[in-house]
């Protein structure tokens, strides 16, 4: 098991930028798959971009594609998600969730171990 305490969140005007860091503790970093989710009032909870192991693979939703950079420090046990160009509608509180020993992957049930999530609001 792996604890995952995410941090960085805040209130930012639209096309503004903000970093979110997850760090983790536990079992080697190294080992797990990591994704980032988030979830808007009234809404499901949606992918928003994931990276493999090592960090050679990552993946991310069409939504955040090009203005989002997911990336990972195994050294320092801690995955970062890089929001540029961000839009009131990227408002939610974001998660990260790990992946012990496994592919990447888009989908939140294949994710066993989750922070408490970080606030974020852009304003318009």
């Amino acid at each position: 098991q792996v604890h995952l305490v995410e941090s960085g969140g805040g209130l930012v005007q639209a096309g503004g930028s903000l970093r979110l860091s997850c760090a983790a503790s536990g079992r080697a970093f190294s080992s797990y798959a990591m994704g980032w989710f988030r979830q808007a009032p009234g809404k499901e909870r949606e992918f928003v971009a994931a990276i493999n192991w090592s960090g050679a693979s990552t993946y991310y939703a069409d939504s955040v594609k090009g203005r989002f950079t997911i990336s990972r420090d195994n050294a320092k046990n801690t995955m970062y998600l890089q929001m540029n160009s961000l839009k009131p509608e990227d408002t939610a509180v974001y998660c990260c969730a790990a992946r012990y020993n496994a592919a990447l992957t888009t989908d939140a049930r294949n994710y066993r171990d989750w922070g408490q999530g970080t606030q974020v609001t852009v304003s318009s």
